[in-house]
């Protein structure tokens, strides 16, 4: 689970990778022999078998940096990523971020230019609100009409939700699936785990190597366990 892709020196959060350590995360997945793949690809190829090999690569909000920064070290790499945007502020920026600082997010065009490189487009929801605390119609608009607004956009209705702040309850999960995706995603879902309840591991700039490996070992165990 990636976000932003530029200097990590103001971000609080800890959400920004710079280029060069995306680019040694990266070339450390294929050395493994391991491939960075849009989640899309990956639990196809999980579902009849042929996983093996493959790591889902996800990068939240919708930062515009992916297109200039992330895009080409993945191409580098011959890896794909499932990029979740909010069509709800096309061209704006991370305002539900107190802390800043303020990030540029992906325009309309933008995110078109995104998956016509080949990566896919996810959603996000709208504005990037907590769906464990939103009324019932906010749950519709965020899961649905986010939905509909990147069909429009890109021809092409996504079929992976990734929840804000990853926190998911069966509310929100069953909205989501109601919705018609096929998968939702989380960090740590707990109790809920499925296909719409999928947990990632955060990936910072921190991360080289020896966190890496252990960062991946601690993934694969998580999942064992929670079947």
């Amino acid at each position: 689970m990636y976000h932003s892709v530029g200097d990590p020196t103001d971000d609080p959060y800890g959400i920004t990778v710079a280029r060069d350590r995306l680019d040694h995360q990266l070339a450390w997945l294929r050395r493994r022999r391991l491939t960075g793949v849009d989640v899309g690809t990956l639990l196809r190829a999980h579902a009849t078998g042929r996983s093996r090999g493959l790591v889902g690569l996800t990068f939240d909000d919708g930062y515009a940096d992916f297109l200039h920064e992330a895009l080409p070290v993945l191409r580098r790499h011959d890896c794909t990523a499932t990029v979740f945007v909010l069509p709800g502020r096309l061209g704006g920026s991370n305002e539900w971020d107190p802390l800043g600082p303020r990030k540029p997010l992906l325009t309309g065009d933008e995110i078109r230019t995104v998956a016509e490189s080949g990566m896919q487009i996810g959603s996000h929801g709208l504005y990037h609100q907590s769906l464990t605390e939103a009324s019932d119609d906010v749950l519709r608009q965020e899961t649905h009409h986010s939905r509909e607004l990147i069909r429009d956009l890109t021809g092409t209705a996504p079929d992976t939700f990734c929840y804000p702040y990853g926190t998911v309850d069966r509310r929100a999960a069953d909205a989501v699936r109601d919705a018609g995706y096929t998968y939702g995603f989380a960090i740590d879902p707990g109790p809920l785990l499925g296909p719409y309840a999928l947990p990632r591991t955060h990936i910072s700039h921190a991360d080289r190597s020896v966190r890496l490996g252990v960062k991946h070992l601690r993934h694969r165990f998580a999942r064992r366990t929670a079947r």
